[in-house]
């Protein structure tokens, strides 16, 4: 566990934050940014990223779509740009609510793997 930064109330998350959170080199999320439309934190004032919750979770997503099923950055685009398109479709409340929570029990799983 050590001292890695774990997300919790915090509303914005800086660069290095979510590097140590998702174990990530900050160039990486940065090349990621210029890559996929779908994922652009925040920039404050001072032009620094300011990552919300939402975006570490995408972000967990690429990762795990890239590093552990092998897709392409191309693949990942796709994935995303369809995902845009259903996810504007209208889901019934208790649809939405199971869909949330699969994916955040996806998600803790990944946080928990991370932290052994």
């Amino acid at each position: 566990m050590g001292n890695e930064p774990r997300l919790g109330s915090k509303v914005f998350y800086k660069i290095g934050e979510v590097s140590q959170v998702t174990r990530l080199p900050a160039y990486v999320l940065r090349f990621w940014e210029s890559q996929f439309p779908f994922l652009k934190p925040k920039k404050s004032r001072g032009n620094q990223r300011l990552y919300v919750r939402r975006d570490i979770e995408i972000v967990l997503e690429v990762k795990r779509m890239l590093y552990e099923e092998g897709h392409t950055l191309e693949g990942v685009k796709r994935y995303w740009a369809r995902r845009g398109r259903v996810s504007a479709q209208r889901l019934r409340p208790k649809e939405l609510a199971q869909k949330l929570r699969g994916n955040l029990q996806a998600i803790l799983k990944m946080l928990e793997s991370h932290s052994t």
